[in-house]
């Protein structure tokens, strides 16, 4: 990783251009400020494109109304419904600026967002893709945070490798801004993947540039509510975790690696993610019996990802606590408690390097 100091662009620059392709499935009630949010970003030229995938909802009529508003945001209406992923890819075949991004309609870009992003892009050729820290909230963007700004940047291949040992994804979504050169070269969304799409084209895109974080103020602001995708069909612990396997087989294999790193990176993943499922089901034992079905499934996966969990740290806490239980009697010992501890801390700094530095 190398860190920079963040630096404006020069003004004999041009300004970057970017295309913000904004998918949107009964979000109309969302449309008018996620549009804002972008029209509103200075130092950068934004042009909009609404995708509505034949929304009952009257949100074609919003963007509509919306392009007929500004100059700068076009509207485009399905007549029937193509799936979220076919309007992700619709979008971004079409653009022809310097950057795009992707945002979804109930989601907004944090002010200033764009600007940041294009200027460590525009300092560091190399770099194709751009994230930082997407703020999560309910109903009101929370405000702007004043922060100072300062740049991570990495070799493709590393920040592969960090993605990796993280096993969770390292970008969310709408904090991310992808030179267009690079998507189109890239390519766009797998519709075999339409739950974990955005996880293996990030490592499609560092596969062949570059990766920038910018750090400090928020990037976007992520909307969480009951309807929003990953609150309902996509909400399960596990059904993430295999999703998210699934995302990375797709990236071993059609990545050209050698069959030893691809080994490598496969075994560093798959036990990440055992660990993680272990985990969840340490957290379901204070609920059995009703929860026996939804361990036994963690368990399972566990075991699929890695064969040998049972002998690490958090298979041991399993155990353990799992033995208190079934006895109806005893205290947790004190190594299954310090095994406990050592994962929390590991855990809260995995979050704090990832919110500070990005990995």
């Amino acid at each position: 990783m190398k860190v920079q100091a963040s630096r404006r662009l020069p003004s004999e620059n041009a300004t970057p251009r970017v295309t913000v392709v904004v998918p949107c499935y009964n979000y109309g009630h969302y449309l008018a400020g996620c549009v804002d949010s972008i029209v509103s970003q200075p130092g950068v030229e934004t042009q909009v494109l609404i995708v509505d995938d034949a929304s009952p909802d009257g949100s074609g009529e919003v963007a509509d109304a919306l392009a007929a508003e500004h100059a700068n945001v076009r509207s485009v209406r399905h007549a029937t419904n193509r799936g979220h992923i076919a309007t992700y890819n619709e979008g971004l075949a079409t653009v022809d600026s310097d950057y795009v991004v992707l945002l979804s309609a109930d989601d907004l870009l944090a002010p200033g967002a764009l600007g940041r992003a294009t200027a460590l892009m525009e300092h560091n050729p190399s770099v194709g893709l751009v994230y930082g820290n997407p703020k999560t909230f309910a109903d009101e963007a929370p405000p702007a945070a004043r922060s100072s700004s300062w740049w991570s940047t990495w070799k493709g291949d590393h920040w592969v490798e960090a993605q990796f040992r993280r096993a969770m994804s390292i970008v969310y979504s709408p904090e991310a801004v992808v030179r267009t050169s690079v998507h189109h070269e890239a390519g766009y969304y797998r519709p075999e993947l339409p739950h974990s799409g955005d996880l293996e084209l990030w490592l499609r895109i560092a596969a062949i540039a570059d990766v920038g974080r910018v750090n400090g103020p928020d990037q976007a602001y992520r909307r969480v509510h009951p309807n929003s995708m990953m609150q309902t069909q996509y909400a399960s612990v596990i059904t993430d975790l295999v999703k998210r396997d699934d995302a990375y087989e797709s990236f071993l294999a059609s990545s050209g690696y050698s069959e030893a790193k691809a080994g490598a990176l496969r075994s560093t993943v798959r036990r990440a993610m055992s660990a993680e499922a272990v985990g969840w089901a340490i957290t379901l034992l204070d609920r059995l019996p009703e929860t026996a079905d939804d361990i036994a499934q963690a368990l399972e996966f566990a075991r699929q990802m890695d064969p040998n969990w049972e002998s690490r740290r958090v298979g041991r806490e399993f155990a353990a606590r799992r033995g208190v239980i079934d006895r109806g009697r005893g205290k947790v010992p004190t190594g299954a408690t310090l095994d406990a501890g050592i994962r929390d801390l590991a855990s809260r700094v995995r979050w704090r390097r990832w919110r500070y530095f990005g990995v």
